[in-house]
């Protein structure tokens, strides 16, 4: 069983920085794709930014240039550093890793809330 533990979710200010973490039970190279979703309650949960194998990264357009997604193999953890915040932000934030096209799992989430 994989456990994924996500940490550095919080309050800011719109226009602030956070940086979230996703700590893994097991080697991150054994996931074909990690990387983070987020949802808004009434809404269907979204994808921020991935890792998927061969090294591509996948980000929702709506992120580019303010989120980056990173990784530190040593450590089995995926960070995603938000900055410029925008209140439309506000979500709570889940890690995912899968194997192959079946296999999901994913952590129990953090809530980001950005005010205006």
């Amino acid at each position: 069983q994989v456990q994924l533990v996500e940490s550095g979710g919080g309050l800011v200010q719109a226009g602030g920085s956070l940086r979230l973490s996703c700590a893994a039970s097991r080697s991150i190279f054994s996931f074909d794709a990690m990387g983070w979703y987020r949802q808004v309650p009434g809404k269907q949960r979204e994808l921020v930014a991935a890792f998927r194998s061969g090294g591509s990264i996948n980000y929702r357009d709506s992120m580019k240039g303010r989120f980056t997604i990173s990784r530190d193999n040593a450590k089995n953890t995926v960070y995603l550093q938000m900055n410029s915040l925008k209140p439309e932000d506000t979500a709570v934030y889940y890690c995912k890793a899968e194997v192959g096209v079946v296999l999901a799992y994913w952590g129990q989430g953090t809530q980001v809330t950005v005010s205006s």
